[in-house]
């Protein structure tokens, strides 16, 4: 493997949206989470749902913030390392991102504040529609991004003039064949992962000896979602497997290790890829069974890797990685389902379970970027499938100029990341304790470093 600016350039781009998809993917849910304590305790007047708002709205906050900032930093790398595609298909990217900026992030900037601090300012009606059109302007601006990027993957709707993308259909654009099944798929893993985050905090805190009313009636909600949703989401994920069966049959390959295609093909259990004699190490397979799932028949046809030449992404990261999603997506369905049942009739979850919600807290996230490099390492070597390589696209800035920037890079995300994860077990621990939170809000300024020594 060669050091070059390339590879920094990958690296760099990688580590920039996988710390920037975090937050999103939590803020997205979390929204309408609020919405729905906001609903709640208007239809009821009952005091636990605002105090379930009032905890929640601040890691709302924190999230939020953390993705416009990372946003921001990454919307920048177009033109730093990846200039090449701004010119190749920024007449196509470009609007796509202005739409979200002007449709999605507007609404979400200007009614946010609103929502932070209106509460005693404006009427509960305001306030509601307040939270309602933050959790929209959050599903909007998934909305526009998904678009792009699965125009990216299954592109249609335009035609190429003197090497540029140029629109010829928008509607075509927008909803490209891939894009229905991706932002479901997305959506889902949204809530999904906030259900396992609202979960997972809501059973830190009563482990340490909470009984707090509210925190019970999130962590039952959060289960009950997550029962729902996963049967849904894998469904869909079929749905989706056989869309990228037909559009992008080299990435489905890949998620599958498939080699040698043809008609019956086994499911590969486990096995290690390798690339350089195109079969598979220590292959543990079930014979037919990949055709039965990928095609609805035991004879179906399923393309192999070898029919594609040296057009196909790197292997093992995309075989591994969708392994991993599915694997986190079980432990999902078995957490979910017997959490919810050990809740039924409001009682309290035994301590075993607690523990093991608390260690499936930010589970999202593992299976949400397991599933994104699944989606983008497995375009490779396309950033615009059959339109613009990675190569084609990559800056010709200096190697060592790249790779000062990705090492700042990973040393802010690194001390950001351990921060953001730090202030929400800190919001947790004083959730209950307003004496002491009080405290500290009320003390000298200089004991507002005792928050961070707590």
């Amino acid at each position: 493997m060669v050091l070059d600016t390339l590879l920094y350039s990958r690296i760099q781009f990688g580590a920039n949206i996988s710390f920037h998809i975090l937050f999103p993917t939590i803020s997205i849910a979390l929204g309408w989470f609020l919405f729905y304590f906001k609903i709640q305790h208007n239809r009821t007047g009952l005091v636990h749902w605002q105090e379930a708002y009032q905890f929640w709205i601040k890691i709302f906050a924190l999230t939020f913030a953390l993705g416009v900032v990372s946003g921001i930093t990454m919307s920048f790398q177009f033109g730093t390392n990846w200039p090449g595609y701004m010119e190749t298909v920024g007449n196509i990217a470009g609007p796509l991102l202005a739409y979200e900026v002007l449709t999605a992030f507007f609404l979400e900037a200007t009614f946010l504040g609103v929502m932070l601090f209106g509460a005693k300012r404006v009427s509960q009606g305001v306030h509601t529609l307040a939270t309602f059109l933050v959790a929209f302007g959050t599903s909007l601006s998934a909305f526009w991004i998904i678009a792009l990027n699965s125009w990216m993957q299954t592109p249609q709707g335009f035609t190429m003039i003197d090497g540029r993308a140029h629109a010829v259909d928008w509607m075509a654009i927008i909803f490209n064949p891939s894009m229905p099944y991706r932002l479901g798929h997305m959506m889902l893993a949204s809530f999904l992962t906030v259900s396992f985050f609202l979960a997972g905090i809501s059973a830190y805190r009563y482990l340490r000896n909470s009984r707090s009313q509210a925190n019970l009636l999130v962590m039952k909600l959060a289960l009950t979602v997550a029962m729902v949703l996963i049967p849904i989401q894998i469904m869909l994920g079929d749905q989706h497997g056989l869309n990228t069966l037909q559009y992008q049959p080299a990435k489905l390959a890949a998620m599958e290790g498939i080699w040698e295609g043809g008609p019956g093909v086994p499911a590969v259990i486990f096995a290690v890829p390798n690339q350089q004699t195109h079969a598979n190490d220590y292959e543990v397979s079930i014979p037919k069974l990949a055709s039965l799932y990928l095609t609805h028949s035991w004879d179906g046809a399923v393309k192999g890797l070898n029919e594609f030449g040296d057009k196909i992404p790197p292997v093992a990261p995309v075989f591994f990685a969708f392994r991993i999603m599915v694997g986190i997506g079980v432990l999902m369905l078995l957490f979910s389902w017997l959490g919810r049942w050990q809740l039924r009739n409001n009682q309290t979850p035994p301590r075993l379970m607690a523990k093991g919600l608390v260690l499936m807290t930010f589970s999202g996230w593992i299976a949400v970027l397991s599933g994104w490099y699944v989606t983008e390492i497995g375009r490779q070597p396309y950033l615009v499938t059959g339109v613009l390589t990675t190569a084609q696209a990559a800056t010709t800035l200096p190697t060592g100029m790249v790779f000062s920037s990705l090492f700042a890079y990973l040393i802010l995300y690194f001390g950001l990341l351990c921060a953001y994860i730090w202030v929400v077990f800190y919001l947790a621990r004083q959730a209950d304790d307003k004496e002491s939170a009080s405290a500290h809000l009320t003390s000298k300024p200089e004991t507002i470093w005792s928050l961070f020594r707590t």
